[in-house]
């Protein structure tokens, strides 16, 4: 076994700046300062759409050709869940690249919705205006239920977590903080892009949100 670089800095920065920014998010409509609201919305769309560009041109761990597989493949995963084994996943495993992609469409619908919402009070989304008010209720409505099924996949997530933890002896957490894991001496390393290209993805992502914004 040997030390491997497996995640990428952008993919990594990703994950953690999405956490603190979905809690930010759920405390920002808690506390009624929907300004902020608004603009952790733009931030987390920003992101999304970097990570989703990442998915195609960036490292192999973070490519959506490397991790999705079948259905067939991520039951048969799960099936094997109480099998004490080592993570010998270069990236995500069969189960959890399925996860990802729920997330990511989630946070998908989240934004969208967010960008055509109102509060019957003084916020409205910045595009609010293209449609009528009793779409934008409705879009409204689903910004609220989406949010509930958001925080019912992040608990099932931690739980994921804490079950490969216990039942496999697997740490999920450890790799996504330094990227680096464990891995067999002829397993080959991943490719991982330059950071500058996911500075460069990243800023165009943040210019089509402020385009959106714009509109």
């Amino acid at each position: 076994m040997r030390p491997m670089k497996v995640w990428d800095l952008p993919v990594r920065l990703f994950h953690w700046a999405i956490v603190v920014l979905i809690f930010a998010a759920w405390l920002s409509q808690e506390v009624n300062r929907m300004d902020l609201h608004l603009w952790v919305g733009y931030a987390i769309m920003t992101l999304l759409l970097f990570r989703i560009a990442w998915g195609f041109v960036g490292s192999d761990t973070a490519r959506f050709t490397r991790f999705l597989r079948s259905p067939a493949a991520a039951l048969r995963h799960l099936a094997h869940l109480r099998r004490r084994e080592p993570d010998t996943e270069i990236g995500h495993n069969a189960a959890g690249g399925w996860m990802v992609l729920v997330m990511l469409a989630l946070i998908g619908v989240q934004t969208g919705t967010g960008l055509f919402s109102n509060d019957d009070g003084d916020t409205e989304g910045p595009l609010m205006h293209l449609v009528s008010k009793g779409r934008s209720d409705w879009l409204s409505h689903i910004h609220y239920l989406n949010f509930k099924v958001i925080e019912a996949v992040i608990v099932l997530h931690v739980l994921a977590i804490v079950a490969y933890a216990v039942l496999k002896r697997q740490n999920l957490v450890r790799p996504m903080v330094t990227g680096t894991k464990l891995m067999p001496g002829d397993a080959p390393a991943p490719r991982l892009v330059s950071p500058v290209w996911a500075l460069v993805t990243l800023a165009v992502a943040a210019g089509v949100v402020v385009w959106l914004v714009r509109l």
